[in-house]
């Protein structure tokens, strides 16, 4: 019978990736008295069989910097920790058979260069260069991002670990939270099979097991799992060891060297669900049946690129798990219907190249850098959402906002501000939209520290200040007494924050 403690600041469901890395963020800002409880052993729900990509460019500006953030941790951890990794940073490649798709890509290396990534528009014999296996004559072009890279995922779990028991907090393998326990709408614990812990706050870091354990408490967490595939080849004469990871977006499919020989993996565009009638309580680093018919055209897109595959042995045919979303975002925040309850999961495949950042920023609400971190996803949620969202900031000149206002008279302006010197930009901002004639029914809605109920500044604009959270702001705009005063269509947001 595991020795659990009666009561901890944080509990943490979940010994994957992203749990340990919740544990080992919190330790490394001084929240030692935390408590990590995993079902069966760490890693053995979906990171075991990861492919241990960690790339960092990504569809918005929040989830790039928390892959970048993940690639800048991983090749510091083993250094720190004394646990292996397995971490190499080789590179990666994008490849465009096509006009539109070398489009699409250029303007990802655009956005990466904005991000501060390094990043190289080539040709296909560039290509060819950095990945001497692949077919090349059917190419446009490519992108090159050098400072990807690969890790061994249950080793730098293993790490993340390490690093966490170092500074005290306590990890439980073999110990399954039945339930999360709660009061007044608010997380106060959980109950195991060994008994109950009762908590400041709890995260909800169970994978796949996220929504069934937050549907007890009333609290949604949309992600299902899907069933994933990739084959490793036997070895494979001539290849490199530091041979980029080759995405190849058009044929669904990636290519990794992986110990002298290459994994394939693919994420088709229908994927099949998994799970659907539960799963099983046995469930520990356990693989799905092989069902090579439902890839079959997948495979012969891969062996198109890559001709080798055609006379190379089959060493490992593999299925599993992952978790997603209907969106393709993973949950990231408190859960708006329990106060206190943390979800991090349904990370889409990409749960080793957003662990590192995801774990870190997780519970920073109050902080100054989570007040700044929420300035740039409230901006990302708004879009998300639907709106047209003008960034701007606060402390500059605002000429463009202000001519966007005049001509489109929005329904909605929406502030989110941490810093206290940004008090008299803002003023003056609604000072000025007020000369120029807003809409009738402006609504003015703001959160950030800069708003809180001492500045008095939300009551001197006249602003909603009841959001909380970026999460709890955009839900504001998108509730249909928001929708009644938008009108039909999205209103359009300008978001002045601080750049």
């Amino acid at each position: 019978m595991a020795n659990l403690p009666s009561s901890a600041r944080v509990v943490i469901v979940g010994g994957g990736i992203v749990g340990c890395s919740v544990a080992y963020h919190l330790a490394k800002r001084g929240v030692t008295d935390v408590v990590l409880l995993e079902r069966k052993q760490l890693t053995c729900g979906t990171t075991w069989h990861a492919a241990g990509l960690v790339g960092q460019l990504r569809a918005t500006n929040n989830l790039t910097r928390l892959a970048q953030y993940t690639t800048n941790l991983f090749a510091t951890l083993e250094a720190e920790t004394g646990q292996a990794t397995g971490f190499q940073q080789r590179g990666s490649v994008s490849i465009a058979p096509n006009e539109e798709r070398f489009e699409e890509l250029k303007r990802g290396a655009s956005t990466a260069r904005v991000f501060g990534l390094e990043v190289n528009i080539i040709t296909p014999q560039d290509v060819k260069d950095l990945v001497p296996l692949a077919r090349v004559d059917d190419l446009v072009g490519g992108v090159h991002l050098p400072n990807d890279g690969v890790v061994n995922p249950i080793d730098v779990t293993q790490a993340l670990a390490k690093g966490a028991r170092s500074a005290g907090v306590k990890i439980f393998e073999n110990v399954k939270v039945e339930r999360i326990l709660t009061e007044s709408g608010r997380a106060v614990g959980v109950q195991t099979e060994f008994g109950t812990i009762r908590a400041d706050a709890v995260v909800n870091a169970a994978g796949m097991w996220a929504r069934e354990l937050g549907d007890q408490v009333g609290a949604t967490v949309p992600l299902h799992a899907a069933e994933h595939f990739y084959i490793v080849t036997e070895g494979v004469e001539g290849i490199s060891p530091s041979m980029p990871v080759l995405r190849d977006p058009e044929g669904c499919g990636y290519f990794k060297e992986d110990a002298g020989k290459l994994l394939v993996g693919w994420f088709e565009p229908v994927a099949k669900p998994w799970g659907m009638k539960g799963i099983s309580e046995e469930f520990s680093f356990t693989s799905l049946p092989e069902d090579f018919e439902h890839i079959a055209p997948l495979v012969e897109n891969a062996t198109h690129r890559m001709p080798i595959l055609a006379e190379t042995g089959i060493r490992l045919f593999f299925n599993g798990p992952e978790s997603f979303t209907p969106d393709d975002r993973y949950l990231l925040g408190e859960q708006p219907e329990v106060k206190g309850l943390f979800v991090a999961a349904g990370f889409n495949s990409i749960g080793i190249q957003s662990s590192g950042g995801a774990g870190k920023v997780l519970l920073l609400c109050g902080t100054t850098e989570g007040e700044e971190l929420g300035a740039q996803l409230a901006v990302d949620l708004l879009e998300a959402a639907g709106f047209d969202v003008l960034f701007g900031g606060a402390g500059v000149a605002n000429d463009e906002v202000l001519a966007e206002l005049g001509e489109v008279r929005p329904t909605a302006l929406v502030l989110w501000a941490s810093a206290a010197s940004d008090a008299p930009a803002i003023r003056g901002l609604i000072d000025t939209i007020r000369s120029i004639g807003g809409h009738p029914d402006l609504r003015i809605i703001c959160g950030g520290g800069v708003f809180n109920r001492a500045s008095g500044l939300a009551e001197e604009i006249g602003a909603d200040a009841s959001a909380t959270t970026p999460a709890a702001l955009v839900a504001t705009l998108t509730s249909p007494e928001a929708a009644f005063v938008a009108g039909t269509a999205p209103a359009r947001a300008v978001a002045p924050v601080r750049s």
